[in-house]
């Protein structure tokens, strides 16, 4: 088996996705569009070099795709594809195997699909090869012409092609398979002598022909593999086709997903066995989760680990954190950056919990507010409980030891500490360390002020007769 070089064209800047980000970094279930015929050759055709030809914004594509096996080239001026090509030549020089030419904006190609594309090149013994598409709706693409035997002639692009050429169906995906000696050889060879005046890449087919070598095309079974993206349209339906394929791929491993219509996995998230996605669900980034949980509707759980026999409410948000076995979370809940809830605890309705630490078995049902703060285990905070952590200039941390008991809206103030086995009594407000098994209380004392709702009364009477 030959050795493969995979040039990826991604200079160009997509003037029609209308957009200060340059088309190949836009988001595709959560990855870059670039990053899937990145992936391809690194990991599935696992090419010897991978070069990058880029142009707008190279600064932002080069610090996304940092690595050994990725080399950059700079196509400063957009001048044809051809022209891109040949600033990848001096990776090329001393390379006498297998050229593979990916496009930056053809995201859906199936590492299949390539196999097979690069097994029939090199079986044709072809020194050119293009992946081509019957497709319903030509217009704007490089027609393919063929001879009587079937082997490839010219490709002919929208602005050159005749009329006749024009109902060709078939059409260029922008994607070859080339010998490198030819291609060292052709592009000295190709001119600027069309409709736009660039360097096109498909005169290599009629140097080939003018030279009586052969070159073929090889059709894919599916044109939406080959689907460019120029608008904002085509990424959602790139995106729709992506996010049906990842959670086929997860109802296949044994996760259950209620409404495949409306639940939105990126490409990067694990699901184990036996978990239960309700509709409306966003599970981004690099979360993990964990087997046998169930995330009820509307939550979304971004970069988070989520252990085995976790229950996610409704409308809850993780972002950042983790969650350890056999967790409530929610409903209503907010789980922000940095924060670790260990086993069997319970974060309930309208708790946000910040860069904290719960520890195992530990309870905070209700209403409470969680910062900067390391809890013990089975610890149990009442509902409107909430650790001042923040006194405007810096961020101080609450720690509360195990088996501690804190009322309903009871203000820590921090820094502060709280033994094990202390109680705080409901309205505390603590600004002072609490020692272990002590209990905390910090209120006025109740005064009963007796016939309060008739003086009450007799001052309303007043106040409307100064109105009349």
């Amino acid at each position: 088996m030959e050795s493969i070089i995979t040039i990826i064209l991604a200079a160009g800047k997509g003037t029609r996705m209308k957009s200060d980000l340059v088309k190949v970094l836009h988001p595709l279930l959560g990855v870059p569009m670039l990053s899937y015929p990145v992936a391809l050759s690194l990991n599935d055709i696992k090419a010897e070099k991978t070069i990058l030809v880029v142009g707008h914004q190279a600064d932002k594509i080069k610090e996304k795709f940092k690595g050994p096996r990725i080399h950059f080239v700079i196509q400063e001026e957009q001048l044809g594809t051809g022209h891109a090509v040949l600033q990848a030549l001096p990776f090329l020089q001393s390379f006498n195997g297998t050229v593979l030419i990916l496009c930056g904006d053809v995201p859906l190609v199936k590492m299949e699909t390539l196999r097979s594309f690069i097994d029939t090149f090199w079986r044709n013994e072809s020194v050119l090869s293009v992946l081509t598409a019957v497709v319903e709706n030509p217009f704007g693409y490089g027609r393919i012409v063929r001879n009587q035997a079937g082997w490839l002639e010219r490709i002919v692009e929208e602005k050159d092609a005749t009329e006749e050429e024009k109902l060709i169906p078939e059409i260029n995906t922008g994607i070859y398979c080339l010998k490198a000696s030819y291609l060292r050889e052709g592009l000295r060879e190709i001119g600027q002598e069309n409709a736009q005046g660039e360097y096109y890449l498909t005169d290599l087919v009629e140097i080939g022909r003018k030279r009586g070598v052969r070159c073929s095309a090889h059709m894919v079974n599916d044109p939406a593999e080959v689907m460019g993206i120029n608008t904002r349209i085509d990424l959602a339906t790139a995106e729709e086709v992506l996010r049906q394929e990842k959670l086929k791929e997860l109802m296949l491993s044994g996760v259950t997903v209620v409404d495949p219509k409306n639940t939105y996995i990126e490409n990067g998230v694990e699901v184990g066995k036996d978990t239960v996605i309700y509709p409306c669900c966003v599970l981004q980034g690099k979360t993990k989760i964990g087997k046998h949980c169930i995330i009820e509707h509307n939550s979304r759980i971004s970069d988070s680990t989520v252990g085995d026999e976790v229950t996610i409410h409704s409308n809850s948000i993780i972002t950042e954190s983790k969650v350890e076995d056999q967790a409530s979370i929610g409903p209503f809940a907010h789980l922000r950056p940095l924060s670790e809830v260990r086993t069997k605890v319970t974060i309930g309705n309208f708790v946000e919990v910040e860069e904290s630490i719960i520890g195992k078995g530990s309870k905070v049902s209700h209403l409470a507010y969680i910062g900067n703060s390391l809890l013990g285990e089975t610890v149990t905070m009442g509902a409107g409980a909430i650790t001042s952590n923040d006194n405007g200039f810096e961020r101080n941390k609450t720690i509360i030891g195990d088996r501690v008991f804190v009322g309903s809206n009871v203000e820590l103030v921090a820094p502060v500490k709280v033994g094990s086995n202390a109680s705080i009594g409901a309205g505390t407000t603590v600004t002072k360390n609490v020692p272990e098994g002590a209990l905390a209380v910090s209120r006025v004392k109740q005064r009963n002020i007796k016939g309060w709702s008739k003086k009450l009364g007799l001052r309303h009477k007043k106040n409307k007769k100064r109105k009349d």
